[in-house]
């Protein structure tokens, strides 16, 4: 099986290995087409384990509502008012015990074709992860699955909360009202692609659900997940992170398990039963801690390495307990949270206004270090290679950036499908271009990892010589990764160290050093391994004359032994200009490198000169 430290490549099945082109705004599923789980052929999967992958994240393979019906399977299209794009919002899950059928050849054996996918996959010594939605489902959820597991059946409609009702009710609000339609005119794509928008839903014609974003409201607006509805787990979210538990708790571990909770346990054996070796948890930190801490053990009982990952940010008003989410959530069973305040401020070094120092003041403040899941892209953030983001320097800056947010700590590694090749979601007939994403709710295909996936050879052959390199910086990246040093070694900041040294890549009108360059050591005592790191983040400038002194309480490279020490660049981005280490004695060591390229990084591992 894979290396213990995962590295998950996220990868949405509808746009992956889509090759039809060109694609029409907002098209169908016939005229734009879609990928398919057989389009994950050997030749795929075999290049993904060679970039250095473990894990695959199949995003959005769950039955979502949508625009495109399934008559022959008695799966209608969904109302148009309910729908983010043609296709469908992959967050908006119509069936949780489903996968799409869009993704089948055959869609009636589409359950069949996932597994033998999964089975694919093992094969290649891969791992499957996908999505577990806790919060929300599609307001038209109804599964063809389970329905004898379908929820709300037995709700209390006249009470908002009660602890054994499924969703939350507003007594006294109705009609559901929704934002898709003003003055008579549709206002959403769906809507004015579809047609037959009137801003209702009918089975909330009378009363309407809380809304999946916590909105109370028969109105919610258009910024909101008006598509989806809220789910219960025993805990009034309207009274504060205080309101009382109505669910086992460490103080009254004897109360009712809510329906919710077994509803949920029941999805998840669902999926482990067909193969599926781990969970992405969406909005983890708005459900009950005790909720995760039952289903996680529950879970393990069943498959004891299943993995779970969990999307939550820390400074969220609506997070459910008033101490760090994150360290309550690996507390409660998650192997992984995520990190998005070291994503964000390394962002903002190239938007402004932050100094590669300022890493120092957020790194384990809000998720564990050696806890998080990193990324420098996900299908929530901007694509790295969009001309307005990271600073407008394209594509290459996702080397440095990544090696930088991937190779500070032992969690779990992200990478975006796509990003390997700089696609820059620009895509004129994509909808989402303007907000510098991947389109997630309709039909399409991405125009740069299409030159990769070639026909399904998968083989890159179509690909401009600059994106075989990125491709080639990533893959070498993702598998110095797994190295002892990084997999399982310790964090030694070099920049607090280095703040007044002029000769620490300091560039011309900055008062101190550390602007642009960041540098740390990965150490694993057990192997011995010992890695110097170092990111030239300036988008032009190359660094010259780079001195880095190692402090005397920092362990040593090499236990014994005297003499020079060798150092071997495992990114190859330096093999010409090798750096030197002297190794003085007496004095402080320092490692010279003579030139590190704007926009590169080096992992310098340290060895003995034979």
């Amino acid at each position: 099986m894979p290396a213990a430290r995962p590295c998950i490549y996220q990868l949405y099945l509808r746009q992956f290995s889509n090759i039809r082109s060109p694609s029409q705004p907002h098209g169908s599923l016939a005229r734009n087409g879609v990928g398919k789980f057989a389009d994950l052929n050997p030749a795929a999967l075999n290049s993904l384990r060679k970039l250095g992958i473990t894990h695959l994240w199949l995003l959005g393979v769950l039955r979502q509502a949508t625009g495109t019906p399934y008559p022959d399977l008695l799966l209608p299209a969904d109302d148009p008012d309910l729908l983010k794009g043609v296709a469908g919002s992959p967050f908006a899950v119509r069936d949780v015990f489903d996968v799409c059928p869009d993704y089948a050849h055959d869609p009636s054996r589409r359950l069949d074709e996932f597994r033998e996918l999964i089975h694919r996959i093992h094969q290649h010594q891969l791992r499957v992860i996908i999505d577990f939605i806790p919060n929300h489902v599609a307001r038209s959820h109804r599964s063809v699955v389970r329905p004898d597991l379908e929820w709300g059946t037995r709700d209390d409609p006249t009470r908002f909360f009660a602890a054994q009702n499924n969703f939350f009710h507003l007594p006294g609000q109705g009609p559901l009202v929704l934002p898709t339609v003003l003055d008579g005119q549709p206002v959403t794509d769906a809507c004015r692609i579809l047609g037959g928008c009137d801003g209702r839903f009918d089975p909330e014609s009378v009363q309407a659900r809380v809304t999946g974003n916590n909105v109370t409201s028969a109105h919610p607006g258009l910024g909101d997940w008006y598509e989806t509805v809220k789910l219960n787990y025993g805990f009034d979210f309207t009274r504060g992170r205080h309101a009382p538990r109505l669910h086992p708790t460490r103080e009254d571990p004897d109360q009712p398990i809510p329906d919710t909770w077994l509803q949920m346990d029941a999805v998840l054996a669902h999926w482990q039963a067909l193969g599926v070796d781990g969970f992405r948890c969406d909005m983890a930190h708005w459900i009950p801690m005790e909720f995760w801490d039952w289903a996680i053990h529950r879970a393990r009982m069943r498959k004891p390495d299943v993995f779970f990952a969990a999307e939550a940010y820390e400074d969220d008003p609506s997070k459910v307990t008033d101490h760090n989410v994150l360290v309550a959530l690996l507390e409660a069973g998650f192997d992984a949270v995520y990190d998005d305040l070291t994503y964000d401020l390394l962002k903002a070094v190239f938007d402004g206004p932050k100094w590669a120092n300022d890493l120092d003041d957020v790194l384990g403040r809000g998720a564990p270090l050696h806890r998080s899941l990193r990324y420098a892209e996900n299908h929530d953030e901007v694509r790295i290679a969009h001309p307005k983001h990271w600073g407008g320097h394209g594509p290459q800056v996702g080397i440095p950036a990544s090696a930088l947010l991937l190779g500070i700590g032992r969690g779990p590694i992200l990478l975006h499908n796509g990003q390997e090749v700089g696609e820059p979601a620009l895509d004129p007939l994509n909808p989402e271009s303007a907000h510098a994403r991947t389109s997630l709710f309709d039909y399409g295909h991405m125009p740069e990892l299409r030159r990769w996936v070639n026909q399904h050879r998968y083989d890159g052959g179509a690909l401009l010589p600059q994106q075989q390199a990125l491709r080639e910086a990533y893959g070498r990246l993702l598998n110095a990764l797994h190295q002892p040093a990084f997999a399982h070694g310790e964090f030694h900041p070099l920049n607090p160290h280095h703040i007044h040294d002029p000769g620490f890549g300091r560039f011309p009108g900055d008062p101190a050093s550390g602007h642009w360059i960041y540098a740390w050591i990965r150490h694993d005592p057990v192997s011995g391994q010992w890695v110097l790191c170092v990111v030239n983040l300036h988008p032009t400038l190359s660094l010259t004359s780079l001195r880095i002194r190692i402090p005397a309480q920092l362990p040593e490279p090499i236990a014994s032994g005297t003499g020079p020490i060798r150092l071997t660049d495992l990114l190859g981005t330096i093999p010409d200009i090798l750096p030197e280490w002297p190794r003085q004695t007496p004095g402080p060591e320092e490692v010279q490198i003579l030139e590190l390229p704007a926009l590169s990084a080096v992992y310098l591992l340290a060895q003995l000169h034979p």
